[in-house]
């Protein structure tokens, strides 16, 4: 009798267990690979690096009229009266103090157009994963490119391609 019980709890479990396992199905995608594939990448790349190099320009600009003002402030050191010492040294200090605040408003601004650049090609490939999941009945997809993902299992399944096809991407 104790046998027939177990033997019944032991089917019933695997029973249950096969049934949930069925439930879940299991998905992955590199999500960093799908964005460098996407067209639009290249063009919100090309405006960042574009901004990137204008900002740096202009820093170079500001680095160099801070390098001739110290030099010529060097050179000139002794024979400035106090007064004009002191205006030289404030004048100095001020130059930089606006070339840092330069340096941390431009990085600034690069990262908040890169936000602005990559929301819609985010969004445009988080429509399209979640769509192909729900066509394809997935309960769970991962994203495999944070670094995140410790394990995949054998029956996880790749939805790249598909995400592809629907973004029609090559």
């Amino acid at each position: 009798m104790k046998k027939s019980i177990t033997l019944i709890l032991s089917l019933a479990f695997v029973s249950f267990y096969a049934t949930s396992q069925s439930l879940y199905k299991i998905g992955h995608i590199n999500t960093q690979e799908l964005i460098e594939l996407m067209p639009e990448t290249d063009s919100a790349q090309k405006k960042i690096d574009k901004l990137y190099k204008d900002l740096q320009q202009q820093l170079e600009l500001m680095q160099t009229e801070l390098k001739v003002k110290y030099q010529d402030y060097i050179n000139k050191k002794n024979t400035f009266s106090e007064s004009v010492l002191e205006l030289k040294e404030t004048e100095l200090q001020d130059l930089n103090a606006r070339i840092q605040k330069f340096q941390t408003l431009a990085q600034d601004e690069v990262e908040n157009k890169r936000n602005d650049l990559y929301k819609p090609i985010l969004d445009k490939a988080n429509a399209a994963i979640s769509a192909v999941a729900k066509e394809n009945s997935f309960t769970y997809i991962f994203d495999a490119s944070g670094g995140a993902l410790l394990y995949k299992a054998d029956n996880s399944i790749d939805i790249m391609p598909l995400v592809k096809q629907k973004l029609k991407l090559r």
